[in-house]
């Protein structure tokens, strides 16, 4: 079950109108532990960026921190997966928020099997609302037995998981696909603490890739396979990204 708060309060049948309504908005989603999260400077700054580019205002830091600490404690938890979505009806003076508390979840370490998919997000560097066509293929990709869609655009380029950023590697360093894309909170916090590089990759490139792995807010996992190309699962690469992912801070909200 979810506990769900807006603006601070409770939600109720009259506050639900808006999110129920409307699909123009943005949201961060977070794993939250002993009330902490990883990277929680990159989730504030993502909804402040994501809030001037949309809606042109401004989003107050302290409030955000103020509606999670007051969500968890409504829900009664310090462990959760908790989503912050922001949304600003027309003629209001601030931003509304609305604070989601779900139990926590974390992704499992079994290789993943992914399909391809002839789709890329529109405005792909926010986390918006109203994601249809990554729904659309990610249960497209379920349906045929695999785990996650990848998304690609008409020439084959690689941009991202439906759920995920996807990461390559090539025996000395991790590329990650240059496209329009989410930067993935996980996705940041790994990047500068491994060898890494962007890079354009097409689905003609697979198969030079000696493995792949998947992140999300949920953490990571390796990949096994991406349509017919069969990746071995490196395990001195994952200890390596375990390594990374744990040495990570958790910060108080």
């Amino acid at each position: 079950m979810s506990h769900i708060e807006i603006n601070g309060s409770p939600a109720t049948a009259d506050t639900l109108r808006l999110p129920a309504l409307t699909s123009y908005g943005h949201f961060t989603a977070m794993q939250i532990r002993d009330a902490r999260v990883r990277g929680l400077d990159l989730h504030l700054e993502r909804l402040r960026s994501a809030t001037r580019e949309l809606f042109g205002g401004d989003l107050d830091e302290a409030r955000v921190r103020a509606d999670i600490r007051h969500a968890l404690e409504g829900a009664g938890v310090r462990d959760a997966s908790l989503r912050v979505y922001v949304y600003w009806p027309e003629g209001d003076e601030r931003a509304t928020l609305m604070v989601t508390v779900r139990p926590p979840q974390a992704m499992t370490t079994e290789p993943k099997s992914v399909m391809s998919v002839p789709y890329v997000r529109e405005v792909p560097h926010i986390k918006h609302l109203g994601g249809f066509g990554q729904h659309h293929y990610l249960t497209a990709a379920h349906r045929a037995g695999h785990d996650e869609a990848l998304l690609t655009d008409p020439q084959g380029v690689v941009a991202e998981g439906a759920i995920t950023n996807i990461a390559f590697w090539d025996g000395s360093s991790v590329i990650w696909p240059d496209a329009p894309s989410l930067l993935g909170i996980t996705m940041a916090l790994l990047a500068p603490r491994l060898p890494s590089a962007r890079r354009r990759v097409t689905l003609a490139d697979l198969s030079s890739y000696r493995s792949a792995f998947l992140t999300n807010s949920q953490g990571f996992a390796p990949v096994r396979r991406i349509d017919e190309v069969e990746y071995a699962v490196d395990a001195e690469l994952m200890r390596r990204v375990g390594a990374a992912y744990d040495a990570v801070e958790w910060d108080a909200i």
